[in-house]
């Protein structure tokens, strides 16, 4: 893919796409609205809708491809983030996409082309030094993600500031440290008060405590959640590597001018394990501010006035710290615990505000594959016999969920382990009891997690990253009008478009007609194809 100035001069003398074509570069060259978060925003929704090049009649096999990849120094398991029209010192106005990967590095590359200066990454932030590598996976006893641990959770960008927050986990001297960052987007540099080293503790009994307290243990937590800004604080979750304890599901909250903390929430403060990882999914938060997630399997007391809420959706309500200010647990919450069948594998959503007698709703599945409706201002906490104090509950509607769900035009999407692309219809606050629409093509494990282009409430493309079976990535696009009908997969001229190997729990991110696919050593972008 050349630079955009000889594109477009190019596609002025090119053949019958030209039209098509120029508009994609003139796209590009203007720039659009960014992704500065995973799932595109904090009610986690997974919707570009500002996506004006990419449509159902241009996303085929013949008009769409893999454009070129760059490599990178190890697993991405951060999404992409994309930030149009930054200015670099000595390099100029770019879009950049930004990449973090398990070995501790951020990259910022050109979105658009990797010919020229290009080829090369804009910059290139590592924390490993002399004395701090990446957590190696061994010395967690945890082999769920190998070989080493670095950026895991998926950064958030502060466009008004330039900066860009993410945590780095080393091992140093034979001591494991999290540190949060805050990096200029425009140079990969600590800004003023960064970083900050991760510690923190919360009165309690719980598993590993000294009898009074918890503290934070930088070895046993694992930073999965991506990370949420959200009214000038930027809140940061943990749960545990391969349930190995002594592990809990904390939340902390640092001010994102001074990195000070300013909150701590731990979800099991007197038991055990709880973790809030959502394969990956975000924290959300709503217009008032109140965050929400789901939490894994953990001590449950809460109903008798414990303090445990493992097994639940949670919302904390910012002030003077984080404090739970409502929940929902199933009924059958100690099941889900013994059968390690986390509520929490999957991640929460907010939908817009709906017509009806209930307008704020929270929705999410889990391992269970049952689908949860729950009313943001009275989550109905826990009844012992069935869920019927939430707005609704659809038991097993699809296959296990390690995913976060995406929404668009009143409908919501998931895609369970061995499943299809199963859409469901909002209508007045509540789900069509029965899919609506469903793909034909299957995803096994861990499923996928949709993501969704639109113009406005036109042009709906539905994109997910599928494992095959030798765990090689497989871009995906459906009509989101009809998810039956599958636009384009790059399997189709692999012999173009193979990604290679991938990594599970990877999200799409689409911006200003292109497709960004992190995966194993490797960014891959797709978009539209020249035909220069």
């Amino acid at each position: 893919m050349g630079q955009i100035a000889d594109k477009t001069l190019g596609l002025l003398k090119a053949g019958p796409l030209t039209g098509l074509l120029l508009c994609a570069s003139l796209g590009h060259a203007l720039g659009q609205p960014s992704v500065l978060t995973y799932h595109n925003d904090n009610s986690r929704t997974g919707a570009n809708l500002n996506e004006t090049i990419l449509t159902p009649a241009n996303v085929s096999s013949s008009l769409f491809g893999l454009l070129f990849k760059q490599p990178v120094d190890g697993l991405v398991y951060a999404q992409p983030l994309y930030v149009s029209g930054v200015s670099l010192p000595n390099r100029g106005v770019h879009n950049v996409v930004y990449v973090a990967t398990e070995r501790d590095s951020v990259y910022a590359f050109d979105a658009d082309s990797n010919t020229g200066d290009n080829a090369q990454p804009l910059w290139h932030r590592s924390f490993r030094s002399l004395g701090a590598h990446p957590l190696p996976a061994f010395a967690t006893r945890c082999d769920d993600l190998v070989p080493v641990f670095g950026i895991t959770g998926t950064p958030v960008i502060d466009a008004a500031t330039g900066t860009m927050y993410l945590v780095a986990i080393t091992i140093e001297h034979g001591k494991t440290v999290q540190r949060l960052h805050a990096l200029d987007i425009a140079t990969g540099n600590d800004k003023p008060a960064s970083p900050v080293t991760i510690t923190a503790s919360v009165p309690g009994t719980g598993d590993g405590s000294d009898g009074a307290s918890l503290t934070f243990r930088p070895l046993r937590q694992n930073q999965r959640a991506a990370l949420l800004l959200d009214q000038g604080v930027v809140y940061v979750a943990w749960g545990g590597h391969c349930d190995i304890p002594p592990y809990h599901g904390w939340i902390i909250g640092y001010d994102a001018s001074s990195l000070a903390q300013v909150g701590v929430f731990n979800d099991t403060p007197d038991g055990r394990d709880g973790g809030i990882w959502q394969a990956g999914g975000g924290l959300a938060a709503d217009a008032a501010g109140k965050i929400y997630a789901m939490t894994g399997n953990g001590t449950f007391d809460a109903y008798a006035q414990g303090r445990n809420v493992g097994s639940s959706f949670i919302q904390l309500t910012p002030g003077a710290g984080l404090s739970l200010t409502d929940y929902f647990t199933p009924f059958d919450y100690a099941y889900l615990d013994l059968e390690d069948l986390d509520v929490g594998s999957g991640g929460v959503m907010l939908l817009p505000d709906q017509a009806g007698p209930v307008p704020h709703l929270a929705i999410g599945a889990g391992k269970t594959g049952t689908i949860y409706l729950v009313n943001r201002d009275n989550m109905g906490h826990y009844r012992p016999t069935n869920n019927g104090q939430i707005v609704q509950s659809l038991p097993h509607a699809v296959e296990p969920i390690f995913s976060t769900p995406a929404y668009w035009n009143g409908s919501v999407y998931f895609q369970g382990v061995g499943d299809t692309l199963t859409v469901f219809q909002l209508s007045s606050g509540l789900l069509s009891r029965t899919p609506t629409s469903r793909s034909s093509d299957i995803a096994g494990y861990p499923g996928a997690t949709p993501s969704i282009s639109a113009n406005g409430q036109t042009n709906g493309i539905v994109w997910t990253i599928e494992l095959d079976a030798s765990e090689h990535a497989i871009l995906h696009a459906h009509d989101a009008a009809d998810v039956a009908l599958e636009l384009y997969n790059s399997s189709q001229a692999a012999h173009r478009d193979r990604i290679g190997p991938g990594v599970k729990f990877s999200v799409p991110t689409i911006a200003n007609g292109n497709v960004y696919v992190g995966a194993r050593r490797r960014l891959a972008v797709f978009g539209l194809l020249g035909n220069e």
